[in-house]
């Protein structure tokens, strides 16, 4: 092969070389433009759920600023410089990779000093799986797309207990599977039969016969139901209610059905007391 020869080949070996070099450029490139997109995804995903937990917090009244912060991850021993490490324990021997490293300089007699030095093993910078993790997770992973991975599971695994969280406060403490008419129903039926338990034990202890109870009548007829349906609000108003409920949504206390209810509830059945009292007597 003549010079001009292998003169054409190394020219051709080193345009293959380039145009994969090239290649190599590009695809990195648009590793990192991916990247890129995917942490600025996470962030506007972080952010939106940053706002969400202040308005649960707001809404449940714990606004986050009182929520205590988590403790801070483990990092060097105290007086280390910015730059430190954490390394192995003292009492740790020299692992896999380890091995002596000769400084050069002159020593007392002129000779050249062998000391140990950080080998590739020792503990030194490692990026970021070099760094301890939280507790019990360990070491972070070194690959940025693997981190990203993570995070980004991490944040469906938030939104997911956010939903839950969000659909649980919709829904209110007290009979939370029945519909607000049904619940209206039983908070008032509830509060007029307690009311006229009252009455009963009126009536019972009275010293006054039977064919003379104005007073105990007066008072069962007008006081219980009122105060039955007093207490049908109170308890609509306080365990009836969602926590996050919409401005467009109903109170949900059914005023005239309430009133209704206590108002022929509580004298039906003082009626019938006194139809017991006289039927027994």
């Amino acid at each position: 092969m003549s010079g001009f020869d292998e003169y054409a080949a190394l020219i051709r070996e080193l345009s293959t070389r380039q145009r994969g070099g090239e290649r190599a450029i590009a695809a990195e490139a648009e590793r990192r433009r991916g990247l890129q997109s995917g942490v600025d995804t996470l962030g506007q995903r972080l952010a939106a759920q940053g706002a969400h937990l202040d308005r649960l917090g707001e809404a449940v009244g714990v606004p986050m600023g009182s929520v205590p912060d988590a403790p801070p991850p483990a990092g060097p021993a105290p007086g280390a410089g910015p730059g430190a490490v954490p390394g192995p324990p003292a009492s740790a021997g020299p692992g896999p990779g380890t091995g002596p490293a000769t400084a050069v300089g002159p020593g007392p007699g002129g000779g050249p000093v062998t000391g140990v030095g950080p080998g590739p093993g020792d503990g030194g910078i490692g990026g970021g799986a070099a760094a301890p993790g939280r507790p019990g997770v360990g070491a972070y992973p070194g690959d940025p797309a693997a981190e990203l991975a993570t995070a980004g599971r991490l944040a469906d695994e938030a939104d997911r207990h956010g939903q839950e969280t969000e659909a649980l406060a919709r829904r209110p403490a007290l009979l939370p599977t029945w519909s607000a008419p049904a619940r209206a129903v039983a908070v008032y039926v509830g509060c007029a039969l307690v009311g006229s338990l009252f009455m009963l034990v009126a009536l019972v202890g009275s010293p006054l016969p039977v064919s003379g109870l104005d007073l105990v009548a007066a008072l069962s007829c007008a006081g219980v139901p009122l105060m039955s349906f007093v207490a049908g609000q109170f308890v609509l108003a306080r365990w009836g209610r969602p926590v996050l409920a919409d401005a467009e949504s109903p109170p949900g206390r059914y005023v005239p059905l309430g009133f209704v209810i206590c108002a022929l509830v509580s004298p039906s059945l003082f009626c019938l007391y006194l139809l017991l009292f006289r039927l027994l007597r």
